[in-house]
Parts: C-alpha cells; structure tokens; sequence
C-alpha cells in the first residue's frame, strides 16, 4: 500500500486550490504517495457578518484545520500564511513554506485603473485595518468599508454596487485565473503588505517524521527566510488585538542579507510609523526582533495600545 498524506484545507475556492496545488507537487515530487484532501469548515468562513477583531482574528481561519491535525484525522494542513497566528498550538510545526507568489495588494475596480483616480467619498471594501491605514494615509479623502467572505462574494458585491472598489490579494486573484479584475498592483511603497502575504504554508505534526520527509522537497529556503523575519517582527509587535501591521522582507541573493520593511499605523491613516532593517540571511528571526524592538522604543507601543483598548 502507497503511504497516504491527508491534507486538512478550508473549503473556499482559494484554499482548494492551495491544497490542490500543495497536492500535485507532493505527487510531483513523490509519485508513489497516495494523497487525499479533507475540506473542513471554519467558523472564520461561516461566520462572514461580523468583523474578525469581534469575533477572534484570522485564527479562526485555522483553529479547526489544526483540531483535525492534532486529533490525527489529518496529517498536514495547508494554509495562506498571512492568515496563520504567529505562534503555533504545542505539538504543531510549519513543516513546508512554498515559493512565494506575488506578496502585492491589487485594485479592483470596475470604475478606477488606480487609487489616485478615485474622487473623494469613493468606497473601497475591505476587512483589513493594515490596507485601511495605509490607504486613508495616501487618499485621505476615500472612505474604507469592512467587507468579509470569500473571493467571489466580494467581487459579487462590487458588481452589484456596493463598493466603488476592493483590495485583494494580487496572488488569490492569480490563483483564481482572477487576473482580469485586477485594476492596479499597488507599490509596496503605497500599501505594505502583511507578514507571509503570497506564501502557502504547511502545517505539520511535531511527532511526524515520515509526512516531514514528504514536505522536504516543497520547502523554498528563501521564502521561509523572508517570512520568518516578518512573522518574527510581527509577534513581538503585535499588540494582541489584530491591529494593523505591516511587514515584507525581501532577500538579496548577492549580499546574502535580507530587508525588512515594517509599519504600524492608526486606523485613520493619520499615525504612520516605519521602519526598516537589513541583516545576514542566516538571522532572519533576529532581524525581525531587533527591528520591532526599534519601532517600539519609537513609539509603535503607543499605536498599538489604542487597538488594544477599542477591543
């Protein structure tokens, strides 16, 4: 009998084609392994009318893919990393970060090429207060709506009317042969991205030797690198309540150093603070310390507090 590999995924369109997508490269690369997905709901996607920051964050988009792991009813699951809690449940391990796609927030608009063409009091839909900071703080005059659900039930929302755009993921978009809709990749200049966002994570038992051999050969050294240096500023940024914080790490194959970018801001747009760091490519985690150790000394422990005490 071929060894099997179970992979627990959500059930939107988007995670499908993650583990459809983690799937064909284990058989690529393992043709005598047998591989069958497990679809679970989450109550982060049943539960698409309230704001994430009432009802637990975007763990709620992972909680019961790794019930299903720990319970041993799967062996891996598979994850966007931007939506994964910065520390992981005891006995739990990313045992693979795939190569990661494009990391940019795109524009969607059936109106508008571009944030800069959109006249004030334009509604742009979007449950993140990382992309509402960032954008009220380069188009003050724009009014940012919360919008949940899936892919498909936002861009069903923008035909009908009831935004003017929205700020996707370009990689979900891409994914989802979605290409068309995308308006404009905003610069990283414009719209820092979130920790991980791009890269597909698997995630693994500790006690699992065998499945970890399998991820071996999906694991992108380089993206790991990058993404542990943001999910390391992150967790010591993060003020505990979902606030708005950027992070995107960027490896230069010529010095062998990798640089940080990071960004807290109010939810108004009128508090911005950045910061960047470069550093050895074998450090990445220190990286990510010793530059949120930076923005706090400088006062992103203010900026976060707010969030805090509005939770």
């Amino acid at each position: 009998m071929n060894p099997l590999i179970r992979i627990a995924t959500r059930k939107s369109p988007l995670a499908l084609w993650q583990a459809e997508y983690v799937r064909a490269q284990l058989l690529d690369h393992h043709p005598n392994l047998a591989v069958e997905l497990v679809p679970i709901s989450t109550r982060g996607d049943d539960t698409i009318d309230t704001s994430l920051r009432k009802i637990g964050g975007k763990g709620l988009f992972v909680k019961e893919l790794e019930a299903a792991l720990l319970d041993y009813h799967a062996d891996v699951a598979v994850h966007s990393l931007k939506d994964m809690p910065m520390i992981l449940p005891q006995g739990l391990v990313l045992g693979a970060i795939c190569k990661r796609a494009d990391p940019s927030d795109a524009l969607v608009s059936n109106s508008f090429r571009s944030l800069n063409e959109m006249p004030a009091g334009s509604i742009i839909g979007s449950s993140s207060l990382r992309r509402k900071c960032q954008i009220l703080a380069y188009h003050p005059s724009l009014v940012v709506k919360d919008l949940r659900g899936n892919v498909n039930t936002r861009l069903t929302k923008l035909d009908n009317g009831d935004y003017d755009a929205l700020i996707l993921a370009s990689a979900g978009l891409e994914r989802l042969k979605m290409n068309h809709r995308i308006s404009d990749r905003i610069s990283s200049k414009i719209v820092l991205p979130a920790a991980g966002q791009g890269a597909v994570a698997i995630e693994s038992r500790a006690d699992d030797p065998s499945t970890e051999s399998f991820l071996r050969a999906l694991h992108h050294h380089d993206t790991f690198r990058c993404v542990t240096a943001e999910r390391s500023l992150v967790r010591i940024l993060d003020g505990g309540c979902h606030s708005p914080v950027a992070a995107f790490a960027e490896h230069d194959a010529i010095t062998h150093t990798i640089h940080l970018r990071a960004l807290v801001g109010s939810s108004d747009g009128k508090k911005l603070l950045s910061d960047q760091l470069s550093g050895p490519m074998e450090k990445p985690e220190r990286i990510g310390e010793e530059l949120a150790e930076s923005m706090l000394s400088a006062g992103a422990k203010g900026i976060l507090a707010d969030y805090e005490e509005s939770c």
